[in-house]
């Protein structure tokens, strides 16, 4: 919101996740205000997995793919999605000059290869040796090149032809805050014209499960809503895609392009996770927009992952706020780190284009029925272990 910048539209959106495919169908799904995730598959792990997809429809090759790991193909799938909503796929006068920012995680784990480690170290004389001889005879060639984390963005430019520049961003949820935020920044000063921003995480996977475990921040046995979820809390995870196709106004109604919604503002901070400093922390991002909400026509879709303390601290700055409805919508979602603060920017736009928020889902009363219509969201994005984050997104005129 810097004086002189110019105005971002979000022209695209391509999310997939437990909900389904696309805004419309996440919209519906959303108003039936009837999460569900999956309490066996994974059992006592909570996830919400990803709804079925036929991948060839975006990913056409079956040798592209092979290659690519299951985020790696969530991610290119909701990257050709975002593209066909802003009817730039296969347009490469724009796609040649079109900015790519990832957020993204490492690769996955080979199962079979960590067990057959885990195992035999405790019984052979020289663990060493015996580590280095699995990872040099276990681990195919190309395990630690599918590994990257930027061969999302790589995939994306050999699938769908964005050749302009690629940032890459790792670091759990702050990685998508500032895919977003750099994106917004570049389109803003003049730097760029078009951009894809986004990310994707894979959720079901046991590895996973293991690590967030050590530090007991799954929601295990009984799913429950974010904010009904009693300590000591805890995250379900979840697989999703969320891209999006952000442009200067300017360019996009050079190009004929319909505005879905206007993204205004994305603001973010790190504290130092003492008692109390995520409320702190979100209320002096919030000054630095309050003087732009209109809390009659406003909404806040949180990203609350529900692992604790942060979800509490999110929770006493919403409650500050009490005047603008809320909503959580890690209670459909799950969580999925990276491309979740993306997401929610994408849902908002959505939600905007309804002209109404979605019902509540929560019976501990901080989310509650709104009956006006919308002009602006505020997104927050409160990470399980750093960074805060909040994004103004408002109706496009």
């Amino acid at each position: 919101m810097a004086d002189g910048a110019r105005d971002v539209w979000i022209t695209g959106i391509g999310i997939v996740s437990s909900l389904g495919e696309g805004p419309e169908a996440h919209w519906q799904k959303l108003m039936q205000a009837q999460p569900s995730a999956d309490t066996t598959t994974f059992a006592p792990f909570i996830v919400h997995p990803l709804a079925p997809i036929n991948f060839d429809a975006q990913i056409p090759k079956k040798g592209d793919q092979r290659q690519m790991e299951p985020w790696q193909r969530i991610g290119t799938y909701a990257a050709g999605l975002a593209l066909d909503s802003a009817g730039v796929k296969g347009k490469p006068d724009i796609l040649s000059h079109m900015d790519m920012i990832v957020a993204a995680g490492g690769g996955e784990r080979d199962l079979s290869v960590d067990s057959t480690i885990l195992s035999g170290m405790p019984r052979v004389a020289n663990p060493a040796a015996f580590l280095n001889e699995q990872l040099m005879s276990g681990l195919r060639p190309t395990l630690f090149l599918a590994q990257l984390s930027n061969l999302l963005a790589g995939n994306i430019s050999i699938v769908h032809g964005v050749t302009g520049s690629s940032r890459t961003f790792m670091g759990e949820e702050p990685a998508g805050v500032d895919a977003v935020r750099i994106a917004l920044a570049r389109l803003q000063s003049g730097q760029s014209d078009i951009a894809l921003v986004g990310g994707a995480h894979n959720g079901e996977r046991p590895d996973l499960f293991m690590l967030y475990e050590f530090g007991r921040l799954n929601l295990k046995d009984r799913y429950a809503p974010v904010w009904e979820r009693a300590k000591p809390g805890g995250f379900a995870l979840g697989s999703l895609g969320a891209f999006l196709v952000l442009e200067s106004r300017d360019y996009a109604l050079k190009r004929g392009a319909t505005p879905l919604a206007k993204l205004t503002a994305v603001l973010s901070d790190r504290t130092k996770r003492r008692a109390g400093t995520v409320t702190v922390g979100l209320n002096r991002l919030w000054q630095k927009i309050q003087t732009a909400i209109r809390p009659r026509e406003a909404a806040i879709l949180s990203g609350a992952s529900g692992a604790e303390p942060a979800t509490a601290e999110e929770r006493a700055f919403l409650q500050e706020h009490g005047d603008i409805a809320v909503r959580s919508t890690g209670s459909y979602l799950g969580h999925a780190f990276e491309p979740q603060f993306p997401m929610n920017i994408a849902l908002a736009a959505v939600t905007l284009g309804h002209d109404r928020l979605f019902p509540p889902c929560d019976s501990t009363g901080l989310e509650r029925a709104m009956e006006e219509p919308l002009s602006q969201i505020v997104v927050t994005g409160v990470g399980h272990w750093r960074g805060e984050a909040l994004a103004l997104i408002e109706k496009a005129g």
